[in-house]
């Protein structure tokens, strides 16, 4: 696991081995300081060195003191320097993996718990490192050389850590075993109470309309009562591990003064020595005691790096195909599904579309129409390969679209996908999504095939008009044109609108429908849709029932022969007929 991730700290080396090596001077300084007072005390003040010997060791002491404290604050500078890269390093990595990420990618670990991962994994892992590089670095050391120095001092005495340390180390290795696995489940409720912020803050608008936000507020408490409950269960383990410690540390120092008072009383040991071994003895037991903290925070840690290593070793389920981009064949927009069969892993195991079949030629103006969960939304999206068949082929002009490489195959496609995102910024950056290097004027003339030109000018700063997250300044109709102008500006061989212009009126809709056949001459313009005025017109409508194709053809074809496609029609006439 430390393999895997030690990567993500190469980039601070540098930093990393110098925080150890100065924690080093910060030991060897605190090591000499009790030998010190030993000689002020014992030769100093009983030995009748004087003031002129205390004044001497006094400065060293002090000289050493100031070494110390810069030697510790310079480790924890390069320690903050190299956690903190780790952390940048590592969330950036993360970020990178969720990229690659297909659908089925982002379904297998859910957003809210990938959110989890990349911020409160890491902050733990980072915060671990930094303790690595000084606190476990530190503690081992001063116990060793602590231990040594007390041994050589008075080796009757340092029998007494023989039977402390043992005890100190299996009491912290039995919490450590129980709260591991707390630990993790502790990940996974804040994973949930993620979960449960998200959706409100994406829905709240939903929420306030339905007048749900006690409903909202019990889900909220329901996920921030899990979390606490296994924050407690997690914690009061841990807390059982410093009154134990603490007990075993008053018994050793007890059984410290009581054996070495009585060698100081027989003669045998000095005043300044015991005083000497007891700072010693302390540095042991108290570097004994950090170093099961610090393993305890490991534990915690090692749950984290689990959760992160699993994003970090998830093979991506799409990959680029093999053809070099000098050999792919001309952008032209012809699609064809040969026996396409598709199922979700994460579903029931059914085909949502089975033995799909169709040609599209470059230029064709295409609706895909059918009841609700029929999978069009589903077969639009095996297109750009945002996910993969399960059976069959799909070839975009004439190549199997699993032989392009990702990026290649995607720019040839403009989507506007159900869901309409916008991102915080101006519309003139949202825009310049579809097409980097367009120019004022493109820019300009897709919002206008868009129909989305008159309402940005209505705005006082036109283009430069900010949005906010989502795009929650803008209704909804005016979200739909902006996502088709910026998707219109990208000038792709196929374009998608999965019911992109549901938000919009008809007259709307008509124009918009004028400026594909007008400004995308060549585009093969595939568009979803619940309404049949929306695709009446369309050069071939295909209509799914269930997983399959049930027919194919013009409005008037299907008219005469697709008992579907006449219920759907005559279902939203008597709708036009009532409301009127």
């Amino acid at each position: 696991m430390i393999k895997k991730l030690i990567v993500y700290l190469r980039e601070f080396r540098r930093d990393a081995i110098l925080s150890p090596l100065l924690i080093v001077v910060e030991v060897i300084c605190e090591l000499l300081l009790p030998l010190l007072m030993e000689r002020i005390i014992d030769v100093g003040i009983n030995g009748g060195g004087g003031m002129p010997y205390i004044a001497k060791a006094g400065a060293a002491m002090l000289a050493l003191s100031f070494l110390s404290m810069y030697a510790g604050v310079m480790a924890s500078k390069h320690a903050a320097y190299a956690s903190q890269g780790f952390g940048r390093n590592l969330r950036t990595g993360l970020f990178h993996q969720v990229q690659q990420f297909s659908f089925a990618g982002i379904d297998r670990f859910s957003t809210a718990s990938l959110i989890t991962r990349i911020t409160n994994d890491v902050s733990m892992l980072q915060n671990t490192v930094a303790m690595s590089l000084r606190i476990l670095v530190r503690a081992p050391m001063q116990l060793l050389t602590a231990l040594v120095v007390c041994l050589f001092m008075n080796a009757s005495l340092t029998l007494i850590l023989a039977v402390a340390i043992p005890v100190l180390v299996f009491s912290a290795v039995s919490i450590m075993k129980k709260v591991r696995p707390l630990f993790h489940t502790f990940q996974e409720k804040i994973d949930g109470l993620n979960a449960a912020v998200q959706e409100n803050l994406v829905a709240v608008r939903v929420v306030k309309a339905f007048v749900r936000a006690d409903h909202e507020e019990e889900k909220f408490d329901k996920a921030n009562t899990e979390l606490r409950r296994a924050g407690l269960n997690a914690v009061m383990r841990v807390i059982m591990m410093s009154p134990m410690m603490m007990i075993i540390l008053n018994a050793a120092m007890l059984a410290v003064f009581w054996f070495g008072g009585r060698q100081v009383i027989a003669g045998t040991m000095l005043t300044g020595e015991l005083y000497s071994f007891y700072l010693y003895l302390s540095q042991v037991l108290f570097s004994t005691l950090m170093v099961a903290f610090c393993l305890l925070q490991l534990t915690r840690a090692s749950a984290c790096a689990q959760r992160i290593l699993e994003v970090l070793e998830a093979e991506p389920d799409i990959r680029d195909g093999e053809t070099p981009e000098a050999e792919l064949p001309a952008s032209r927009g012809r699609v064809e599904f040969k026996h396409v069969s598709f199922r979700y892993k994460a579903g029931t195991g059914d085909d949502v579309l089975k033995d799909i079949s169709f040609t599209l030629e470059p230029g064709q103006f295409v609706g895909l129409v059918g009841a609700t969960g029929t999978g069009k939304s589903t077969l639009v999206n095996l297109i750009p390969r945002f996910y993969d068949v399960t059976e069959g082929e799909i070839d975009v002009d004439g190549l199997d679209i699993r032989k392009y490489p990702i990026r290649a195959l995607r720019e040839r496609i403009g989507m506007v996908l159900q869901k309409n995102v916008l991102f915080t910024g101006t519309i003139r950056e949202n825009l310049l999504w579809g097409n980097k290097d367009a120019t004022e004027e493109e820019i300009i003339q897709a919002a206008k095939n868009a129909q989305a030109h008159e309402f940005i000018m209505a705005h006082p700063d036109g283009y430069d008009t900010m949005l906010d997250q989502g795009g929650v300044n803008v209704s909804g109709g005016q979200k739909q044109r902006l996502c088709i102008a910026r998707a219109m500006l990208r000038h792709p061989a196929i374009l998608i609108l999965d019911d992109s212009t549901s938000a919009v009126d008809s007259t709307t809709e008509a124009e918009i429908r004028r400026s594909f056949r007008e400004n995308l001459k060549g585009t093969t313009v595939i568009i979803i849709a619940q309404r049949i005025s929306s695709v009446r017109h369309a050069d071939k409508i295909l209509v799914l029932d269930d997983d399959h194709i049930a027919d194919a053809g013009t409005h008037e074809e299907l008219m005469e022969r697709c008992s579907i496609y006449q219920e759907i029609y005559q279902s939203q006439q008597e709708g036009v007929i009532s409301n009127g």
